[in-house]
């Protein structure tokens, strides 16, 4: 089957390791026919004091330009130029134009903050030990991300791991099928896909983003889906995406949708 990874990181988001060269050959030697480098936008000082979560603006042209050299070394997959944004609600410090965008065919939308929290940092995990905090933080995650998924506004093109709120495997103690169904309508609403993300296996969560059953309720509301690995790592380049595509079968998918260079999408059969 054709396997495909609309997801990707290397050393330049602060975070990851390895340079985008060692992540397009692993890529190609797994035979992988789409690879989407989706390094992290730049984010102010008040968000990543260390350039830790996100490209240093000044290292943003040599990301360009690995990713160009990265496709002359490998005709044969197409290779998308793209970043991962952080929705930042009415919190957000950046002034953004269309040149800022420009270079980027593929724009993953993510909700890391929560009114300028980092929910997801392990730096940070003692917070949600605080009395009643996965009950709060779940529902303002939820309407955070609703928010960015719905949002005419925003430039996202898929919405990545839908439910990062689970990273650390805490869960709230209302019944989360409401969530879910705004979540699906949410990105309904705004046109958005969203994508199974491989990497959840590998968290406290033990689980793929997002949970089958929010899967199945993006399914349900037709909204498109694909795959990403999320790898900061050239090991992980293709890791588990034959897993995203089961995951995806059994919440009634048929189809991987593939984001094109073109801004077009594709169709994979799932079976």
């Amino acid at each position: 089957m054709e396997l495909v990874n609309t997801h990707c990181h290397s050393r330049y988001c602060g975070h990851g390791v390895g340079e985008v060269a060692a992540y397009a050959d692993a890529a190609a030697a797994a035979g992988l026919t789409t690879l989407a480098f989706t390094e992290h936008f730049p984010l102010s000082h008040a968000f990543d004091p260390d350039g830790y979560l996100s490209v240093p603006v000044a290292d943003m042209p040599a990301y360009l330009a690995a990713v160009e050299q990265a496709r002359r070394d490998h005709p044969g997959m197409e290779i998308i130029c793209g970043c991962e944004m952080d929705y930042l609600a009415a919190d957000e410090d950046r002034v953004l134009s269309a040149a800022d965008l420009a270079p980027f065919e593929l724009i993953l939308g993510s909700v890391h903050f929560v009114d300028a929290w980092p929910f997801d940092d392990p730096a940070q995990r003692g917070a949600w030990d605080e009395p009643g905090a996965p009950d709060r933080i779940w529902r303002r995650y939820a309407e955070v991300w609703c928010q960015a998924a719905a949002d005419p506004a925003q430039p996202f093109h898929v919405m990545s791991h839908p439910d990062l709120a689970k990273k650390f495997g805490f869960y709230p103690s209302f019944d989360r099928a409401p969530l879910y169904e705004a979540m699906a309508e949410a990105a309904a609403a705004g046109g958005r896909m969203v994508e199974v993300n491989t990497s959840g296996s590998y968290y406290a969560c033990a689980e793929m983003f997002p949970a089958p059953a929010l899967l199945a309720a993006f399914c349900r509301a037709g909204v498109p889906c694909t795959v990403g690995t999320d790898a900061h790592d050239p090991a992980n380049v293709a890791r588990d995406i034959e897993r995203g595509y089961a995951l995806m079968a059994q919440a009634g998918y048929r189809c991987v949708t593939v984001p094109t260079r073109s801004g077009d999408r594709r169709e994979v059969p799932l079976a």
